[in-house]
Order: C-alpha cells, then sequence, then structure tokens
C-alpha cells in the first residue's frame, strides 16, 4: 500500500511550531544534569510464558551493564486500552527533564494483530506514570505500529516518533509531535530496499544515528544523518550480530563520557536474552563484543530502552518501587548459568528457562551463624540450600544442628574474581560451594587450586 504525504488528521493534528502547543522549552534542562545511573524499561517473557507480563517494568542499574528490577520485576503500569498489554516501552527524557514512554499496542505473541496505535505514559520523576492514552499514528489497515523509539528534532523543535510498519514493505515511519498527544501525517523516515525492523535513535555532537535490523541477513547496522531528516540516512556500520537470532537494537551512551554501548535483543529464548558491544567512538565501524560476565540484564527482560538519570531520580525510584528481596547467583566461567534448583538438585542452567524462579534465592544470615549467610528458596519457602555427602541440595529446614551447619556458608571475595564471591562453608571450613559437571557440591579449595576449580567456585551475587 503506497504511502502518499497528504492531510492528515487523527482527530486534531499538531502544529508545526512547539511554542504554540504551550509547551514550555528548557533545551539545557535534561543536558544540565549530572546522570550517575541509569533507568531500563522493558515487558517480561519466559520460554514456556509462565513469567509473560505484557506491562511496564523498570529496572536501574549504577553501571549501565548489571541490572535490578524494580516492583519486584512486577509492572508498574499496566494498559487498559486497545490490546491492554504493552511491548517495545521508549522511555525518552523530553526537553523539560520529565519523562514519555511509548510502547507498541500489542499483548503476547500473535503478531499478526495489528494495531495503528501506540501506548503513551508521562511521568515526572519515575515514581509514577500518569496521564495514560494511546495515540493513532496512521489510517492504514492490517499495518503494525511496532517498537517506538523518540528522539528531538531541533530543527523542527519538535519529537520525532519513528517505528516499525510494513506498508509497501517492511520500512520505518515517522510522525512528529510536540505534546505527544496529536502527531503529524505519517511520513517514511527509512526505507532502504530490504526489510527492516526495531530502530533506536540518538542525537549526538550535530549527529543523527539510528541503528536498525537488516531482516534478510539478521544484523544489526547503524546509520547516520546529518540533519535527522526523513530519508537522509546513510547506513555506515558493518553487520553486528550474536547469538542465533537477533534485534531490538537499544543505544546508550555512557554516563562516564567514554562511549557507547549497544545493545541487541535475542528474538527467542536462547542462552541470554540480550547481548552487548561497546565502542569509544559512536561515528566509527569499531565495536567490541563484551563478555557476559559483564552484564546481567533484569530477569525475563525483553525489547524496551535505557536512560541516565540523576542520582536524586535513582534514589527517589528505589524508594519508591523497591529493590528485589531476592538474588541469583551467576556462574564466573559459565556466564549464562544459573544456580538453580530441580527435583531437590542444585545446579547451574543456562538461562533462561522454566521455572523462572527456580533460581530465586532469599539470602538470609546464617542458620548456624549470623555472620554467614544461607539461601533459602523463594518458590518452596522453608526449604535451603544445602550439602550432603558433599553435594547441594534442597531440602526443608528440620531445625536441627546438622541441617543449619550445612546450610550456612561464609561470603568470601571470589576465589577467580575478587569482585565476585565463594562461599565457604561453615562445617567444614577449607571447603567452597561449587559447580562440578553443572551440579554444585562443596569441595576443598583454596586460592592455590587450579584455576578451573577457583572459576567454578566464583558467582556473581545478583538479581
Amino acid at each position: 500500500m503506497a504511502l502518499t504525504r497528504r492531510a492528515f488528521t487523527l482527530g486534531a493534528i499538531a502544529t508545526a511550531g512547539l511554542t504554540a502547543s504551550g509547551l514550555a522549552i528548557n533545551p539545557q534542562a535534561a543536558s544540565a544534569a549530572t546522570y550517575t545511573a541509569y533507568l531500563k524499561t522493558y515487558f517480561t517473557e519466559s520460554p514456556d510464558h509462565s513469567a509473560s507480563n505484557y506491562g511496564l517494568h523498570l529496572a536501574v542499574s549504577r553501571d549501565g551493564l548489571n541490572w535490578s528490577p524494580l516492583n519486584q520485576n512486577n509492572p508498574v503500569a499496566t494498559p487498559t486500552a486497545g490490546e491492554r498489554g504493552l511491548r517495545d516501552p521508549y522511555i525518552f527524557r523530553k526537553q523539560d527533564g520529565t519523562f514519555v514512554v511509548v510502547a507498541t499496542d500489542l499483548y503476547g505473541i500473535d503478531f499478526s494483530r495489528s494495531s495503528q496505535y501506540l501506548h503513551v505514559y508521562d511521568s515526572t520523576d519515575l515514581t509514577s506514570f500518569t496521564g495514560y492514552r494511546r495515540i493513532r499514528m496512521h489510517t492504514y489497515t492490517n499495518v503494525h505500529t511496532w517498537a517506538p523509539t523518540v528522539f528531538w528534532d531541533a530543527g523542527r523543535g519538535q519529537y520525532a516518533i519513528v517505528y516499525s510498519a510494513n506498508t509497501t514493505a517492511d520500512l520505518f515511519l515517522v510522525n512528529y509531535t510536540s505534546d505527544f498527544r496529536t502527531v503529524s501525517a505519517p511520513q517514511t523516515y527509512f526505507s532502504p530496499g530490504f526489510p527492516i525492523l526495531d530502530a533506536d535513535i540518538k542525537v549526538d555532537g550535530g549527529v543523527t544515528y539510528m541503528f536498525y535490523k537488516n531482516m534478510s541477513n539478521g544484523n544489526l547496522y547503524g546509520a547516520r544523518s546529518n540533519t535527522g531528516a526523513p530519508n537522509s540516512f546513510t547506513t555506515y556500520t558493518s553487520g553486528l550480530r550474536q547469538g542465533g537470532a537477533i534485534e531490538g537494537a537499544h543505544l546508550v551512551k555512557r554516563n562516564d563520557g567514554s562511549g557507547w554501548w549497544l545493545w541487541g535483543d535475542s528474538f527467542v529464548p536462547v542462552n541470554n536474552d540480550f547481548y552487548l558491544w561497546g565502542t569509544s567512538n559512536i561515528g566509527a565501524n569499531s565495536w567490541s563484543v563484551l563478555n557476559q560476565r559483564d552484564y546481567t540484564p533484569p530477569l525475563n527482560s525483553k525489547h524496551g530502552s535505557i536512560v541516565g538519570i540523576t542520582e536524586a531520580e535513582y534514589n527517589g525510584v528505589v524508594n519508591r518501587w523497591g529493590l528485589p528481596s531476592w538474588v541469583r547467583l551467576k556462574s564466573s566461567n559459565f556466564p549464562d548459568y544459573y544456580v538453580r534448583h530441580a527435583n531437590h538438585e542444585i545446579r547451574i542452567d543456562p538461562y533462561p528457562f522454566d521455572p523462572h524462579r527456580d533460581q530465586m534465592w532469599r539470602m538470609v544470615p546464617g542458620l548456624a551463624d549470623s555472620a554467614g549467610v544461607s539461601f533459602e528458596s523463594v518458590n518452596v519457602p522453608g526449604s535451603f540450600l544445602r550439602h550432603s555427602g558433599y553435594v547441594a541440595r534442597l531440602d526443608p529446614n528440620d531445625n536441627s544442628a546438622t541441617f543449619r551447619a550445612d546450610a550456612t556458608f561464609y561470603r568470601t571475595a571470589g576465589l577467580a574474581d575478587g569482585s565476585w564471591s565463594s562461599f565457604r562453608s561453615y562445617n567444614f571450613p577449607t571447603y567452597y560451594l561449587r559447580h562440578a559437571g553443572y551440579v554444585l557440591r562443596i569441595d576443598p579449595l583454596s586460592s592455590s587450586s587450579s584455576a578451573a576449580d577457583r572459576q567454578d567456585a566464583t558467582f556473581r551475587v545478583t538479581s
């Protein structure tokens, strides 16, 4: 279906002038702030969909790499109109320093369903999401409106909302807005002659950068424009890919000013739901793959976005929504594997898996010594990780002295990496918790043990 540029009415169309809308503009408000942390938006899915939730989820990170879900990984807002679910939530800091979230109007994985709308929320400081509404982006039949991204077009004095659509081909459309309530007519924004999906767009140093998926070969690419105008982009990077299938590119400028990260979301649940590259120069065709040891996405998270936040915003959002009451243990030498229980056995398995709560633990004061720690299962409360015959098991606490001792460990600096953790047995003080053949047990270890053995006994305590 051909897309033509014509008068377009969605009930009310925004005028071209931003100030005419009455919106106060302070271009310096956001740029003047010092960002000390990051906030991520996402929805959740797991392999059997027992943990799938199509509401707005939030996570925070100090380093931009390792993430803590907020609100116990429950949604902070859920759409009540349209498909009554969202995917691909994109958060953007507006010119006045407040936030807007736009998201795909779709519940679940029936991608044959097409909506003409996007969900929209406003937020002043991330402690609440208000003004829920849907905005109609086009009037095409059987054309989807997926994976929106937002940027400030300084030349136009308006915000651009770019999204994936399938009119004459799989391409990107753009609508301009001053208030995220009324939008201009849709225009073709980028259509390079092959099918594309999932744009993320950032403006830096007067250059507009766009990363996207080439559906013909499954790789992610970067394009750039000196204006950010429709049909003005030139692809300048080689294809990037990790894993079996990748999409959902999202681009993050580091708070420390040292470069950029590019996240890619796996299309199907494989060993890890996200992959990551880094560069010191976004304008160069030079991206390095980050080791999965270096980053931990939020539990069951899927396609979203990341924004830098201030210390006050970080404290406010944590105080409002709360950090997780549970931890996960990530293997050092199998960094896409997490400690979980299965039929009372304690082992490491590649994430994601279901039941996903098998990997969630409450790390509590040691049952035999409060200076140590014990691990209580989240989904089998009252049962703890303990060793028996040197093999780790999940058993109910019988409150015996033997059980309490078997279930108590001292957390130490990681034997293979001091910034990670190892866990020394309370009642076998030269023995450490480690995996062997993917099963957890305790074995005698020290700093002089082999590198492989020390890796087996080293874990990241994460959420």
